[in-house]
């Protein structure tokens, strides 16, 4: 499988250049892949709540602010549990 993506043209580019190794056959690949797609969401969203948590939001957000923290708990606890798999099956994390 191909998958050609313009990383320069994405909103998110280390986002976009994950897209390969999600598909791959080597589960590692998928994993890291795995790991950095949540830690760079996980990080985009922390940083909104940052920026409304300062009033430096540029939009009002749709969800109670309780919702994105139980969701950056949820996020962290899933970073976590790959963290730790990833140091059990040798993987080695950016």
């Amino acid at each position: 499988m191909v998958i050609n993506i313009d990383t320069e043209k994405c909103k998110n580019p280390q986002l976009a250049a994950t897209a390969a190794g999600m598909v791959s056959e080597d589960y590692k690949e998928r994993f890291i892949a795995e790991y950095v797609q949540l830690k760079n969401r996980y990080d985009g969203l922390s940083a909104m709540v940052f920026k409304w948590d300062c009033g430096k939001l540029p939009f009002t957000p749709t969800c109670p602010h309780e919702t994105y923290d139980l969701q950056l708990r949820a996020m962290t606890d899933y970073l976590r549990i790959l963290i730790i798999r990833a140091k059990i099956e040798g993987i080695v994390l950016p």
